[in-house]
């Protein structure tokens, strides 16, 4: 990698956490000078604009919160073990990038303004709601999830738990919502998606 990239992703990296915490509008670039070491010139020689720099900052944020999620759910065998991990993991490994959930968080900060960040949340959202389905696809067709589920409707009822448990956590500053919504969603995939043993 070239130095002029390895500055430029340097800058994303610390960036990051930045637009996370603070929001687009919160995110003064004094703040960005001051995380990354470099003036407004050596910050806007690698980005066209500051909106340029959030996309780009949502992206490797979400990117870390989702391998965050993922890790080690392929070596699971079985569909819903993987689903209860992916549970497990969007609990128990929390805080990846400083100030929470990224895309909860650029999705709120951003419903009705920046329409490049509320694209990047939309993208994310639809990749991260595509891997839970195609879990649930696989689950179908391997016999291990009945085969009357709603890939898409698990998919949205899981992320919407998860999503909402956290943002009353963060609210309340009490894990008990994210404890419940685990053990919900785990009783739920135990009793309504896990098909029944041959």
């Amino acid at each position: 990698m070239r130095k002029g990239e390895q500055t430029r992703q340097e800058i994303i990296r610390k960036a990051a956490p930045i637009f996370n915490q603070k929001g687009y509008d919160g995110a003064a670039l004094s703040d960005l000078m001051r995380a990354t070491g470099l003036e407004k010139g050596g910050i806007y020689r690698h980005f066209a604009s500051k909106e340029e720099l959030a996309a780009e900052a949502f992206d490797y944020a979400w990117g870390e919160t989702f391998d965050s999620r993922i890790h080690d759910l392929e070596a699971i065998a079985n569909s819903v073990d993987r689903l209860r991990q992916l549970v497990a993991n969007f609990v128990e490994r929390r805080g990846i990038i400083p100030g929470g959930c990224p895309l909860l968080n650029t999705a709120i900060d951003n419903d009705d303004g920046n329409s490049v960040l509320r694209a990047r949340a939309r993208k994310a959202l639809n990749g991260w709601r595509s891997y839970i389905i195609s879990i649930v696809r696989e689950g179908i067709k391997a016999g291990e999830i009945r085969a009357k589920t709603d890939a898409k409707k698990l998919a949205t009822l899981m992320i919407s738990s998860l999503e909402g448990a956290v943002m009353v956590y963060r609210l309340e500053r009490d894990e008990e919502p994210l404890r419940s919504v685990r053990a919900h969603l785990e009783n739920y995939l135990e009793r309504e998606v896990r098909a029944a043993s041959k």
